[in-house]
């Protein structure tokens, strides 16, 4: 294994259930990271391969400090607003690549791992998941910002309802005796308390009023190798970010739309489709659209043409 590693994803599901056969954990909103360590050396790795490691230096000085030296782990990076893990908040970190810089934001980050890949040279990826997560909970002292990621057994849907009730983003249900995969697998599922999907910007539509910069986002997400429009974002952005995404926006303008569509804004500037957001909602329309849409944040560890339009069993 090495710091290309592709990580375990998980397929959207409708509904929560019940189920000895399967655990649940909590769904946390922040970044993907896999946690390296050989000996001396640490690092942590997005799932596209960046290293993350100059960005969170106090995630990398509580792994070097651990009493484990030889192993490799899965989790996610997250900061927090409340009880609540964040995006929004952690996109005061994300980008920063300067470790002084990244401590001066005040923001404090968490690594919660949930799965172990290898521990003392040996690869872990084809035991049970029950074996894996209880290697872990051995391996790791679990101090300081690392934690570990606790789940319940077969009791899903009871779960689920104290996740919404708390404002959570929902839960990851895994299959118990699951190998570890490197890609998406039906052995885990996502279930959702509210509706979020990563989208692909293409372009912008003018200012209005005060607003500086640009008025909305246009998004869409890939069907083959065409990128379907999927609406208008206009909400969701601070004085910072409209500034710091303005400037971005400007460096990617093109002259024609990278969206195949004919219900596209006719006053609108396009861009090389090369930006991942987040985005939450209430619902899809018919015709494939957003309806009430908000943009959360940037995502840099997802490639553009990995977005496709996230469906139950899809």
């Amino acid at each position: 294994m090495g710091s290309a590693i592709e990580p375990m994803k998980a397929k959207l599901s409708d509904r929560p259930f019940d189920d000895p056969a399967w655990i649940f954990e909590r769904k946390l909103d922040g970044i993907r990271a896999i946690a390296e360590r050989h000996g001396g050396s640490v690092t942590l790795t997005s799932r596209t391969g960046k290293d993350l490691s100059s960005a969170y230096p106090e995630l990398i000085e509580a792994l070097a400090a651990d009493a484990a030296e030889d192993f490799v782990a899965d989790g996610e990076i997250v900061a927090f607003e409340g009880a609540r893990t964040s995006f929004e908040r952690l996109q005061g970190r994300m980008g920063i690549d300067d470790a002084r810089l990244a401590q001066l934001t005040g923001i404090p980050v968490f690594l919660y791992l949930f799965d172990l890949l290898r521990f003392d040279g040996r690869d872990l990826t084809g035991l049970p998941l029950r074996t894996r997560k209880g290697a872990l909970r051995q391996a790791l002292s679990f101090e300081g910002p690392i934690r570990y990621t606790q789940h319940r057994n077969e009791r899903g849907q009871k779960f689920f309802l104290e996740a919404c009730e708390k404002g959570w983003e929902g839960l990851i249900a895994k299959r118990a005796e699951s190998a570890y995969v490197h890609g998406r697998s039906r052995d885990w599922l996502k279930l959702k308390c509210s509706l979020e999907q990563e989208l692909v910007i293409g372009g912008y539509t003018p200012p209005k009023g005060s607003r500086q910069r640009f008025g909305a986002l246009l998004v869409g997400y890939y069907e083959g190798e065409e990128l379907r429009y999927a609406g208008k974002v206009g909400t969701g952005f601070d004085a910072r970010e409209l500034s710091t995404l303005g400037d971005q926006l400007e460096s990617l303008r093109v002259p024609e739309s990278p969206f195949r569509a004919d219900d596209l804004p006719r006053q609108a500037t396009w861009v090389q489709p090369r930006l991942v957001g987040e985005f939450a909602f209430s619902e899809w329309t018919r015709d494939g659209k957003l309806r009430h849409p908000r943009y959360l944040g940037l995502r840099d560890d997802k490639p553009p043409r990995e977005v496709v339009r996230e469906t139950p069993g899809g």
